[in-house]
């Protein structure tokens, strides 16, 4: 039996075909998508149809099921056509949104209510940006969902909105769903859009399946798989995993994100933490950062260097007493939507290629260990990581984020070449063939684990030291 798992990431789409028994990968497709933080839905659809033409298609497959990044917001008419660009979750457009929906309610009532404070990436806030910004846009919505909500009912064929489907991890995401009983509040729905409750509950929002649920079949082109709920990218690779309590996953992609497993809603009255749903009736409390693995690209870039040559640049070097603040892209833990990255410490024994280079690895694995402390927060007893994403193929920041954030990291590689690091589309493959296979248990995976080796405490001292002094600067 044969399966499919999707992964729609910020930046590509990824297709793996799977034997639905061992997990082994088959076969595989890829997709790019453009750069940006404003996308025309239509995009991801040609890059999903693209991918699995390059997959060799998923007509022999019994099951498929779509993972997507988070909070995007896809706004339909009532014949189902998307009305604007989707905003995707590293737009920081709406971060006066977000600060307007903390005065109308405070941030303990949000937390409370749907276990995180709204932040410029929730879709809640994007959507009082658009009642604010663009009212005419916001006048026309008669359905509300997010990337893979959307894709999936694409998949299936419907052009009718009320056929759209969810699942509970993606949907927790939101900032209009209930922390505890996972149902939609459309008094918060309403609060956003700046209409009555019973205005709001007309709109259609996706029903949100049970997990492992089939929620329908693919379209006839595509074959005659049945289609799973599909779940947020960060629950796609916790169902990969195998994710239990004590250990936190760690993926590096276009955002940094640590998550752990939990069995009832973590609840954060800083609202650092989002106590988000997992996709098996669990709960996956995270911290997420708006940067991630950019923090390389933009320094590789720079220097006009490859990524084995920043690994070796930082492998070899020191930074010299350089700390970057990789606030690029503005940042979310900590909340500051609007900071810009920073350099301290140059001197002239800085000025090269190697302090560069080290001191951008380091300040990802600094912004992870601040984002591991307010998971700790919540969930003290956090004792390892397993580090999924682009950066777990470096040769250098496995050992030097064990080193930094002072716990072991695993890395996981799956059995085979095809798809080694694509933990979330084989999350997805697995939910699918969890549907067809109810006794079916987590595919294994080789991994290698980095202790930590004591050299990481003066490094993360002098981070703390630098944010804290472009946080007074800043306020």
């Amino acid at each position: 039996m044969k399966v499919a798992g999707i992964d729609s990431s910020t930046q590509s789409t990824k297709v793996l075909v799977v034997d639905g028994e061992s997990g082994v990968v088959l076969r595989c497709g890829h997709a790019s998508h453009p750069s940006g933080t404003e996308v025309d839905p239509a995009v991801w659809w040609d890059a999903l149809r693209a991918a699995i033409a390059d997959a060799g298609g998923i007509g022999d497959c019994a099951a498929v099921s779509i993972a997507g990044q988070q909070h995007g917001m896809v706004c339909l008419d009532a014949r189902g056509e998307v009305i604007r660009p989707a905003l995707l979750w590293n737009d920081t457009r709406s971060s006066g949104a977000a600060r307007d929906l903390i005065r109308e309610q405070s941030a303990q009532f949000w937390v409370e209510a749907t276990g995180s404070a709204p932040v410029a990436s929730l879709t809640i806030t994007k959507l009082r940006w658009l009642a604010d910004a663009e009212p005419a846009n916001a006048a026309k919505i008669a359905a509300i969902c997010l990337p893979h909500d959307w894709l999936t009912w694409k998949l299936s064929g419907s052009v009718d909105i009320h056929d759209l489907v969810t699942d509970r991890s993606d949907a927790s995401g939101t900032g209009y769903v209930d922390v505890r009983s996972g149902e939609y509040r459309y008094d918060l729905l309403a609060q956003a859009l700046r209409i009555s409750e019973d205005q709001a509950r007309a709109i259609v929002l996706p029903r949100i399946a049970e997990p492992f649920e089939i929620v329908g079949v693919v379209a006839s082109e595509y074959g005659t798989a049945s289609l799973g709920a599909g779940c947020g990218d960060n629950a796609g690779a916790a169902l990969a995993l195998g994710l239990k309590e004590g250990t936190a996953s760690l993926s590096l992609g276009t955002s940094g994100v640590i998550a752990t497993v939990a069995q009832a809603p973590a609840l954060d009255p800083a609202g650092e933490i989002n106590s988000f749903m997992d996709a098996t009736g669990k709960w996956l409390p995270l911290a997420c950062t708006l940067n991630g693995s950019r923090i390389i690209d933009y320094v590789k870039d720079l220097l006009g260097l490859s990524y084995r040559d920043i690994d070796h640049l930082a492998e070899k070097g020191n930074s010299n007493g350089l700390v970057l603040i990789p606030y690029f892209e503005g940042e979310r833990t900590p909340n500051m939507p609007s900071a810009t990255a920073t350099l301290f410490g140059l001197t002239p024994v800085s000025m090269n290629k190697e302090a560069f280079a080290r001191s951008a690895c380091e300040a990802m694995c600094c912004l992870m260990r601040g984002a591991l402390e307010a998971l700790k927060r919540v969930i003290p007893d956090i004792q390892r990581a397993v580090l999924v994403g682009g950066g777990a193929k470096s040769s250098v920041l496995p050992q030097l984020m064990a080193d930094i954030m002072g716990i072991p990291i695993s890395i996981p590689t799956s059995r085979d070449a095809l798809a080694s690091h694509e933990f979330v589309a084989r999350g997805a493959a697995w939910q699918a063939a969890r549907t067809v296979l109810p006794n079916l248990a987590v595919w294994p995976f080789d991994s290698t684990v980095c202790e930590p080796s004591g050299d990481g405490g003066d490094v993360w001292e002098r981070y703390q030291q630098y944010s804290r002094r472009y946080s007074d600067w800043a306020a």
